[in-house]
Order: C-alpha cells, then sequence, then structure tokens
C-alpha cells in the first residue's frame, strides 16, 4: 500500500500493466455493472448545467431513460450515479460504426463544447475510488474477462497502471500527486532490482 497525502493507493497501480484494448473490449465497461457510473457531488451539478449541450450526442433510448429516471440517481450501494438503459449501457452512452460504445459527454468535450470530459469514475477506469473519513482509497480492479485484452496489451507495452491513466489521476488530484507516485514507482522498481 503506498500512501500519498491522505490517500491510499495500492501496489497494483503500479505494478500491473494495462492498456484500454477497445477494439476487442467494445467499452463493456459502459454497460457491464450494477449501476450506472458513479458521480461526485460536482459532476451532478455539471451533468444539470450542460445537459443541452451533451443531449444532441445521446440516443434515444437513452434519452427516454433520462425522462424517466433523471440526469442521474441515487442507488443504496454506489452513491449518485448515471441512470442506464435496461439494467446495462450508460444513459450517456453510444455505440459508433465499429460497435465500440462511446460517451456523449466525452464527445461534446472532444468537439470542444464542453470542457468536462466525463464522470472522474469512467477516466479513472480500471482504478477505483472510495472513499472513508479519514482516507481515499484507488484500488486496482479490471473486468477479470472483459479486460484481459487490456491487461495483454499493458503487458506487450509494458505501459503501468498509472502512466496509462496519467490524465485521469492529474486531472483528480494534480500534478504533483502523480510525480509523487511515479516517483514512488521508480523507488518501488529500484528495490526490486536489488
Amino acid at each position: 500500500m503506498i500512501a500519498i497525502d491522505k490517500v491510499l493507493i495500492s501496489d497494483e497501480v503500479i505494478e500491473a500493466q494495462f492498456v484500454c484494448d477497445l477494439h476487442k473490449c467494445k467499452g463493456g465497461c459502459c454497460e457491464d455493472g450494477d449501476a450506472g457510473a458513479p458521480l461526485m457531488p460536482e459532476e451532478k451539478k455539471m451533468l444539470d448545467e450542460n445537459f443541452n449541450v451533451i443531449k444532441p450526442y445521446m440516443t434515444r433510448e437513452g434519452l427516454y431513460e433520462i425522462e424517466r429516471q433523471g440526469k442521474y440517481l441515487y442507488d443504496r450501494e454506489f452513491g449518485w450515479v448515471t441512470p442506464t438503459v435496461n439494467g446495462k449501457i450508460c444513459a450517456y452512452g453510444y455505440r459508433d460504426k465499429q460497435g465500440i460504445i462511446k460517451c456523449a459527454i466525452e464527445q461534446a468535450c472532444n468537439d470542444g463544447k464542453l470542457e468536462w470530459k466525463k464522470p472522474i469514475s469512467c477516466h479513472l477506469y480500471p482504478i477505483k475510488l472510495t472513499k472513508s473519513k479519514e482516507y481515499t482509497m484507488l484500488n486496482y480492479e479490471p473486468r477479470e474477462t472483459m479486460c484481459k485484452p487490456a491487461c495483454a496489451l499493458g503487458k506487450k507495452l509494458k505501459l503501468p497502471v498509472y502512466k496509462f491513466l496519467k490524465d485521469a489521476i492529474v486531472r483528480k488530484f494534480g500534478d504533483d500527486f502523480y510525480d509523487a507516485l511515479h516517483q514512488v514507482a521508480i523507488e518501488h522498481f529500484d528495490e526490486q532490482k536489488k
């Protein structure tokens, strides 16, 4: 376990190797789960304020679920989450021509219409963020079957999870945090070589 400020990070975040292989998994993390994407309190506000910008990128089914359930809903286990279509794909998700699930929020951002990329829980995946009263915990939790191609590609490219997720980690915790994590990783691997 690695501790930086009040963040506890599992060793796997620096040891495991992972690179999303969307052509193989088809963005399955956007439809495989017990609820929609977990949302931070400020992300609910972002959805409220920017929904009209996101709306044109959404599917008819996703829009129907937003009308029916709201832009977000409360789940007893996961807290505030995005709604899903028939308990599967996130209401903000859509499939591209290759069958890969993409995010309407992220597409609006990529098109320069929105500064918010997507929920941080999605951006950090396969790192799961949980909070206690004193700490924030970061654990590496890829899906066993669905993420096998990503684990294989990460090993092939020799890219640790934390490096693959640098943008997301910096977005959530800042450059100084990422630099500290990178330094811990360097020291960790130097120690293993001894």
